[in-house]
């Protein structure tokens, strides 16, 4: 597949949107992590995010790809996420807003 900048917006639009944030910047992936829009493709972020296939047989535009921090994945062999890091709440409400986005390891 052919990644395009449409396709990227495609594939970051099935990211989690959260209403204490901005989803035109932040989104959080199928594991909780917090991915960063403008962070697309990096490592060396807290926040860096790629695109991972999560259904077996597609080949062409973003129907069978999420987007995925980049220390997470998914295994298509089981059909779940593997999760490495997810979004940190500590110290946070149950029913709090989050003022600055960040994440912890597993």
């Amino acid at each position: 597949m052919k990644i395009d900048e449409d396709i990227v917006q495609a594939i970051w639009e099935k990211g989690r949107a959260m209403t204490d944030q901005d989803p035109t910047q932040w989104r959080m992936d199928e594991c909780g992590a917090w991915i960063y829009r403008e962070h697309y493709g990096l490592t060396d972020t807290d926040f860096g995010w790629k695109i991972e296939k999560v259904t077996p047989g597609v080949s062409d535009g973003p129907d069978g790809f999420r987007p995925f921090h980049h220390r997470n994945g998914y295994n298509i062999a089981n059909g779940a996420p593997h999760c490495r890091v997810t979004a940190d709440r500590t110290d946070l409400a149950p029913t709090g807003y989050v003022d600055k986005p960040r994440n912890r390891e597993l």
